[in-house]
């Protein structure tokens, strides 16, 4: 952090406490909850996770001391910036989850979540991705060897970006269970912050409105696929208001991906559609779906994977419960980089909360990598 950066903050904060004088012994808590808040907003954490070992262990000791008594701040945050946890420039209040933990978080939450395990996830280091996409338009042509060559009309380039959002989860337990526990505290926080992250992230890429959360991809507008246009999800009109019982709109949807997306396409659908077309046949009596070959591979329809996922409609009048696409070039999903805890044992006595914080954006970048079916309105 520059040394102009620190004495603003510094300015600020004592300015709020100024104001604020008469409060001081009673705020006290609150005050260092404000301070933190204003530097951990204004100078988001970074830094890279460490190779040494020992820095590390030495801060995983500390870290679950942290956890369970509240430790030494000062002296915890120093061995963040020993074991490369974080920079010099990483004042944040709350403190970055041991590497082991986060890449554990991380490994299931993909593990559990149909988009993170078909989707594009990078790990951006701010809080915003941004990527030019060509939307084509290039032209060509034949000629001889010495007529003339006219203009021709160049590729159309559209900016995608990809805004960070937070999420937190907030458990907590007694500070005399945490005093006596003989189990692995940190390992009842990891499947704490993974249940509760993985339920959400899950709805949001299907369902989140962009806003709070990342897009999901039925947040977007569609239109009918022989309308498509940049910017909107094309789709296969089909289905009746309470059934999907019209195979051939299953191969419109298969052949309204271009070939050049089908390649690695996967269909995403929730499991009561998937019970639904398990039951379909061809006109020679041959079911569309196949089980996966070996325990493990996925079950296939028309040759391609399928993925479950619940937060995906159920058949509806005019609802969108099949997809198929390229989620790989279609939809990107976002990390920034750091899990943060925050040890609050003030909020509600005698309970201890952690107050955990990831920040995750996603969103279509390839309009035309991603397909739906649209069930009739009756």
């Amino acid at each position: 952090m520059k040394a102009e950066q620190i004495a603003a903050l510094n300015a600020a904060f004592l300015q709020f406490k100024d104001e604020h004088k008469g409060e001081i012994g009673k705020m006290k808590t609150q005050l260092d909850a404000i301070e933190t808040f204003l530097a951990r907003s204004q100078f988001p954490g970074g830094g890279t996770p460490s190779k040494d070992n020992a820095a590390v262990n030495e801060y995983r000791s500390e870290f679950l001391a942290y956890l369970r008594r509240g430790g030494n701040e000062a002296a915890l945050k120093g061995l963040q910036v020993k074991a490369e946890l974080s920079t010099l420039e990483d004042p944040s209040g709350g403190f970055m989850v041991v590497p082991e933990m986060e890449s554990s978080i991380d490994r299931v939450l993909a593990a559990s979540s149909a988009m993170r395990r078909v989707a594009n996830v990078k790990t951006i280091t701010t809080g915003e991705y941004k990527r030019l996409i060509s939307q084509g338009g290039c032209e060509s042509g034949w000629v001889t060897e010495k007529q003339s060559r006219d203009e021709t009309d160049t590729p159309t380039l559209a900016e995608i970006a990809i805004n960070a959002k937070e999420l937190f989860a907030n458990p907590k337990t007694t500070q005399t269970l945490l005093d006596d526990a003989s189990y692995d505290v940190s390992g009842w926080l990891e499947d704490e912050i993974t249940t509760a992250f993985s339920e959400q992230e899950g709805t949001a890429f299907i369902n989140g409105n962009g806003v709070a959360q990342p897009k999901g991809i039925n947040a977007y507008d569609k239109v009918a696929n022989a309308s498509y246009t940049w910017g909107k999800v094309g789709y296969i009109a089909g289905g009746h208001a309470t059934l999907l019982n019209n195979v051939d709109k299953i191969f419109d949807l298969y052949h309204s991906l271009k070939p050049a997306y089908r390649q690695e396409a996967v269909w995403v659908m929730n499991d009561n559609t998937f019970s639904t077309i398990r039951k379909l046949k061809d006109g020679e009596g041959n079911y569309l779906w196949r089980p996966g070959l070996s325990d493990g591979e996925p079950a296939t329809l028309l040759g391609k994977p399928v993925e479950i996922d619940e937060a995906v409609d159920d058949i509806g009048a005019n609802k969108f419960p099949l997809w198929f696409g390229n989620f790989k070039r279609g939809y990107l999903i976002a990390d920034r980089k750091g899990v943060y805890v925050l040890r609050d044992p003030y909020s509600q006595k005698p309970y201890v909360f952690f107050y955990t914080t990831k920040r995750v954006g996603g969103g279509i970048i390839m309009y035309e990598a991603i397909k739906c079916l649209k069930i009739a309105t009756s």
